[in-house]
């Protein structure tokens, strides 16, 4: 059974930063690679899977024309939707996935540390609907946490593993901490430097 929408409404009830994302360096540098990671400077659509308060969002805005972001918490919409304010190219939505996922094509679908609240059935259904919401060239970006979290039925590393057996994709960015796991997959197999002429 995935985590209940509850829990993470009872995250925020005192606490608008609930994981700390604006004051670890943990979660500052984590958003730093997570961009980095990204093989292309511009995407026209992105979908963030989870936003929660916003923080990784306003620098994929950046990065687009439209990022539709996220989040089944009522308080962390209300928090992503006052730090985004000044970003008229984002939409921040109340939705759970994948329950409520949006009918339209994405060039780039971001999952960042919610995929092991889900059980493996939802999460199958993610990826399903993941796969028929990206574009021809369409990308995801998946990043999680490894070691067991308690409540959750996967691991981030057995999260990863159903992501790419799901996708059979190849993978365009790997990076792997002891802390967490970053990956990148593309229909497109062809490298940052290959798009550019230099190999």
């Amino acid at each position: 059974m995935s985590v209940s929408t509850a829990f993470f409404d009872q995250l925020y009830a005192h606490n608008n930063d609930p994981w700390a994302f604006r004051e670890r360096w943990y979660e500052q540098r984590k958003r730093a690679i997570t961009l980095a990671s990204l093989p292309r400077q511009h995407y026209p659509a992105i979908f963030e899977v989870g936003c929660a308060n916003g923080e990784l969002s306003a620098g994929l805005a950046q990065r687009t024309d439209w990022l539709l972001a996220c989040d089944t918490s009522t308080k962390a919409v209300e928090l992503a939707r006052q730090r985004l304010s000044d970003c008229p190219n984002v939409e921040v939505r109340k939705s759970r996935v994948p329950e409520q996922w949006p009918e339209r094509r994405f060039d780039l679908i971001v999952i960042s540390e919610v995929a092991y609240y889900l059980d493996p059935k939802a999460l199958e259904e993610l990826i399903e609907l993941a796969l028929l919401s990206l574009a021809p060239d369409g990308q995801l970006l998946a990043c999680h946490w490894r070691p067991a979290i308690e409540g959750c039925t996967l691991t981030g590393d057995e999260v990863h593993a159903l992501l790419h057996n799901a996708l059979g994709w190849p993978r365009l960015a790997q990076h792997v901490e002891d802390d967490f796991i970053l990956e990148v997959w593309g229909r497109d197999p062809m490298s940052v430097a290959s798009l550019e002429g230099l190999r």
